[in-house]
């Protein structure tokens, strides 16, 4: 589980922005507006940050923009990088995959700018755009 003071920074892609637009599969239909934030493999595994399928695993983290734009929202830890991997990948709105591109709109953000991911607890983040 992560702990205060651990941090990491993501450089945002096209998918991350337009998650339910950009997409690499046919699967669904095109849902705007969607987005989510990758967390790197290295970061997953040094910082414990798991996804469902690791009993008793946290994989849900309260959050807050440092803009104020979110205070005390959710985020859900998901994903995986191979089948049965318990680390988890992506963090996005828990049950609203359209709460980060909101927030993303709101920086108006774009393919290359950075995020920061900070954990004031083993629960609890702060995004900032960098």
């Amino acid at each position: 589980m992560p702990k205060k003071g651990d941090e990491f920074i993501v450089k945002l892609g096209k998918t991350h922005l337009g998650w339910g637009t950009h997409r690499y599969t046919s699967t669904r239909d095109i849902i705007y507006e969607e987005g989510y934030l990758k967390i790197p493999k290295d970061v997953a595994v040094k910082f414990n940050i798991y996804m469902s399928n690791k009993t008793d695993a946290n994989i849900i983290y309260d959050f807050s923009t440092n803009d104020k734009f979110y205070v005390n929202e959710k985020l859900k830890a998901s994903g995986c990088s191979t089948r049965g991997d318990i680390y988890a990948k992506n963090l996005a709105g828990n049950g609203d995959l359209k709460l980060l591109g909101k927030w993303f709109t709101h920086i108006k953000a774009k393919v290359g700018d950075e995020i920061k991911i900070s954990f004031t607890s083993p629960t609890d983040i702060i995004l900032s755009k960098v």
